[in-house]
């Protein structure tokens, strides 16, 4: 086979039968739903912790004319800013159909923050990478944009983090991830790889999230949580307070806050 079935027959400038803004019409249609637009900055939250802790604490409140057919989506405000949030989008094809359909409602900002198995070691977990590229062992990306390494952050994106991270109360570093499809084929070899190349990290989307923003010129800000060492020790997986909630809402008002003051220039 001289090219594998996932690189051919990929017109990437052509556009697709099916589009979200379809989709999203048929599921009001049947589930009799206005047309309504979600927040400005909506959050993936494929652990959920996040979403799990707002709505515990009575913080978030379930949109009811969310017309998704997999998920729910829950409204929050946090300094002034109100949030959509989806939680337990695990993987890059699961996180770029949620994308697609939050674009296709209104989003314009689209931030993900997901746990990361560390590779290079930069202190101990828990702690937050900016994920400026993301190494691309994944399929969705392959649908997006035409075969690289790394998909990346959007350059006007990251010049507006600059300075962001400096004073903030966790640690941030910047810096690139591995996205793979399957968390349980890490082998010594491919870790070995990538911690040669710098990668800081391995979590399940931002190559997906990436390369949708890039073909669809979409602001996706990607932040891996890193967590744990793939449990090949005891006692891992210890995300901080409120299950890492309070740490990611921190970095996620930081965030958010900086899109917005650049957009109101």
């Amino acid at each position: 086979m001289s090219v594998l079935p996932i690189l051919s027959n990929k017109q990437y400038m052509k556009p697709s039968v099916f589009t979200p803004e379809n989709l999203l019409r048929e599921a009001r249609r049947q589930k009799s739903l206005p047309l309504e637009n979600v927040p400005a900055i909506c959050i993936l939250d494929p652990d959920g912790d996040i979403v799990r802790r707002l709505v515990s604490e009575k913080l978030a409140e379930k949109d009811p004319n969310w017309a998704c057919y997999h998920t729910d989506l829950f409204v929050f405000t946090d300094h002034n800013i109100q949030f959509g949030i989806i939680g337990c989008a695990v993987g890059a094809s699961f996180a770029v159909l949620v994308a697609e359909e939050l674009f296709a409602s209104g989003c314009e900002l689209l931030i993900s923050v997901t746990s990361a198995g560390q590779i290079v070691e930069m202190r101990e977990p828990p702690y937050f990478v900016l994920i400026e590229k993301a190494l691309r062992d994944e399929g969705t990306s392959y649908h997006y944009v035409p075969p690289s390494e790394f998909s990346a952050i959007r350059p006007e994106l990251l010049s507006m983090f600059d300075n962001v991270f400096t004073h903030a109360a966790v640690q941030v570093y910047h810096g690139s991830t591995w996205t793979t499809d399957a968390p349980f084929r890490e082998t010594e070899t491919a870790i070995d790889y990538c911690r040669t190349i710098g990668i800081m990290g391995v979590e399940m989307e931002a190559a997906g999230l990436y390369a949708f923003a890039e073909a669809r010129q979409k602001s996706v800000v990607c932040l891996a949580h890193v967590t744990n060492r793939m449990a090949r020790m005891e006692r891992d997986f210890e995300k901080g307070i409120a299950a890492g909630s309070q740490d990611a809402l921190h970095v996620i008002g930081l965030v958010a806050r900086a899109w917005v003051e650049q957009r109101e220039k």
